[in-house]
């Protein structure tokens, strides 16, 4: 089942900012200043040093709460991603970077994948000129996106989000006003910053 609870926690609970919060907006400010404290009445009286399951674990849930999967969703990437012959945590994060819905985030074209994933969803967006209401559709190379300005137009907090926001384009996409293109095949560069696949790959692995 999708996480649908408060973000804040789950960023406390991580201690890391997943990207579950506008930047910059008052919520994520209020999550940077208490971003070290663990959730919980008696969290920094009890805190456990964590055994090599409980890391693996920490680890995979990451991964789950940043791309706002469910678990059954995150394991079958996992076993795709096993059965091929290249490095599996690099193939891993190249089959959650190609999703409909982290692209469209990675465009800057939305403030969080949540977002992402409800503008696809009600039809706001177009891939190669079709709209596509499916999130987690893989995007192929080559491929392009385009947002549906009429309807995005209606959406106050997508416009201001877009007129303020200085997104860091990967390289691996090619951006243009509304609309922007998938150029070569992803990295995994962003996703390793954050997360230890390594762990993830073994959590799978047992």
């Amino acid at each position: 089942m999708r996480y649908t609870g408060p973000k804040n926690k789950i960023a406390r609970r991580e201690s890391t900012d997943l990207g579950l919060k506008t930047l910059g907006s008052k919520s994520h400010g209020t999550m940077l200043k208490k971003l070290n404290l663990m959730p919980g009445q008696h969290a920094t009286r009890f805190r456990r040093k964590l055994s090599e399951h409980a890391r693996q674990l920490r680890e995979k849930q990451k991964l789950r709460y940043a791309f706002g999967l469910t678990e059954k969703q995150l394991k079958s990437y996992f076993v795709i991603a096993s059965k091929k012959e290249e490095n599996t945590s690099i193939y891993m994060c190249e089959l959650l970077e190609k999703r409909l819905d982290n692209i469209l985030y990675r465009m800057g074209f939305a403030p969080t994948r949540a977002a992402a994933r409800q503008l696809i969803t009600h039809g706001h967006v177009n891939v190669n000129g079709s709209k596509l209401s499916i999130p987690s559709y893989l995007v192929r190379v080559g491929e392009s996106i385009e947002l549906d300005e009429k309807k995005v137009a209606n959406i106050p907090y997508i416009m201001q989000f877009r007129e303020q926001s200085n997104s860091i384009i990967p390289e691996w996409l090619k951006v243009s006003k509304n609309s922007g293109k998938l150029i070569e095949e992803p990295k995994s560069l962003i996703i390793d910053q954050q997360i230890n696949m390594r762990l993830v790959i073994e959590f799978y692995s047992r």
